[in-house]
């Protein structure tokens, strides 16, 4: 009895340990199961974390405040577009990024502008080519009288789309570090003046003409026999008041904002030329943005194209019918009819050989690209 209560034990204890075991290599196993499934669920987390920073979505952007100075004074095309711009910047960037729209003279004229942008003392401007004739010869181009569509849903279709402009002269920008992103059309610009109007190349003889700062917007009136003048615009109204000079160039919106009707007798709608403005941002400023930062401002500025394209027409449209129902400051509105505006066209002809031969240091290759894509536009 004692050896098989022995033997019973033995057999006894050893199914007791092997079930042990058993039990405890199976709860082991459930905790290592856990545990894995724990770390799956943080690391599914951490991916999902990641596709969101990826799209966007969770970045953290550092903070900072980018300079915008324009050429124009609050609530005119080229300030609200800052102001639009630096909105979308801030709602893409949480807040991270400011933009601070400059009107004006807030800090200086405009080739001081230009000065400033190309030293990186501010980040980015809205400005006219015609301000930088005397430094990127070949932006001249846009002073060329008649070249574009009168039409300004294509002219702006071409602004978005010419390899001419977009690459080739975005590439002459960019030897004095000045990187156009985009260019856009302010309206057709139309004449004003004093005594007559301007209906043709006759009517310019030895007439003081306002322009801006470029070497071919001199020479196209001096083709048609007028004495113009450089001066900026901010000079301009008390220039017109006083007679120092008789009339000048801009697009209805402008024209009306700045009160030039008042103290002109004529608005000539000539749509000689469109009133082209470009974003541009300093070159080295922008390349050492990161890329997330550079894609977004990318983007935003296609997205304005299609937004300033609506509101200059607005603007323009608007100031028309005001010039048109003030009646306590006067101003016969004249349409140049096609014979007329042959005849200047026949004369702006020549100042596109001047351009090739005088201005270009390419022999007008750029112009001569952008001729054949207008054409495509307009056949």
């Amino acid at each position: 009895m004692i050896i098989f209560n022995k033997k019973s034990f033995i057999l006894a204890l050893m199914i007791f340990l092997t079930l042990g075991l058993l039990a405890a290599c199976g709860g082991g196993d459930d905790t290592s199961s856990e545990g894995e499934g724990s770390d799956d669920t943080e690391e599914s987390s951490d991916s999902e974390e990641s596709s969101d920073s990826s799209e966007g979505g969770d970045t953290e952007f550092e903070e900072d405040t980018w300079r915008f100075v324009t050429e124009e004074v609050e609530g005119q095309v080229q300030y609200v577009y800052a102001e639009e711009f630096g909105k979308r910047i801030s709602e893409k960037t949480d807040g991270a990024i400011t933009v601070e729209p400059y009107e004006f003279g807030g800090l200086g004229s405009e080739t001081d502008q230009v000065d400033q942008l190309m030293q990186g003392t501010v980040e980015m401007a809205v400005m006219s080519p015609g301000f930088t004739g005397n430094m990127v010869d070949e932006g001249q181009l846009f002073a060329l009288q008649f070249l574009f569509p009168t039409d300004q849903a294509t002219t702006q279709e071409i602004l978005n789309n010419s390899e001419a402009l977009n690459t080739d002269l975005r590439e002459q920008y960019e030897e004095h570090s000045i990187t156009p992103l985009s260019y856009w059309t302010e309206g057709a610009m139309q004449w004003t003046s004093n005594d007559h109007p301007l209906r043709s190349p006759e009517d310019f003889e030895n007439f003081q003409m306002r322009v801006q700062t470029s070497p071919l917007i001199m020479e196209s009136y001096d083709k048609y026999g007028a004495d113009p003048q450089e001066m900026s615009w901010g000079e301009l109204y008390t220039a017109l008041d006083r007679g120092t000079v008789e009339g000048q160039e801009n697009p209805i919106f402008f024209i009306g904002d700045a009160s030039f009707h008042e103290v002109q007798d004529y608005l000539t709608l000539s749509n000689h030329n469109n009133y082209v403005a470009m974003t541009t941002v300093n070159t080295e400023w922008f390349n050492g943005l990161d890329e997330e930062v550079q894609t977004i401002v990318e983007e935003t500025v296609t997205e304005m194209q299609d937004w300033v394209f609506e509101e200059q027409q607005r603007q323009n449209e608007e100031y028309l019918q005001i010039i048109e129902e003030d009646e306590d400051n006067p101003t016969e509105i004249v349409e140049l009819t096609d014979e007329e505006v042959e005849t200047f066209r026949d004369a702006a002809m020549e100042v596109r050989e001047f351009y090739r031969n005088e201005v270009s240091t390419v022999d007008g290759a750029i112009l001569d690209k952008l001729e054949e894509e207008i054409a495509e536009y307009t056949e």
